[in-house]
């Protein structure tokens, strides 16, 4: 699962990255554009806290999964000392 969560948060980086370039580029200023540039960087940062909340969220599951398998592995071991 850590992984896919690892994949979600670069791409909303990846989509970050594309609403600040928005931001910096005469597009954002042209009649028709989807609004304007404060609101492509409010967008752009908006999206970066969100990746940076899912990056955290991959880091805690991979963090217990591997935690949990030390501790299957662990108990695995105990079983088999105790039969011997």
């Amino acid at each position: 699962m850590g992984r896919n969560l690892y994949i979600l948060a670069a791409t909303l980086a990846a989509l970050a990255l594309l609403s600040i370039g928005l931001s910096f580029t005469n597009i954002a200023d042209q009649p028709g554009s989807p609004g304007d540039a404060s609101l492509w960087r409010m967008t752009s940062i908006a999206l970066l806290c969100v990746a940076l909340i899912v990056t955290l969220l991959g880091v805690l599951s991979s963090l217990f999964e591997q935690a949990e398998r030390r501790h299957d592995v662990d108990r695995q071991h105990k079983r088999r000392s105790r039969s011997e």
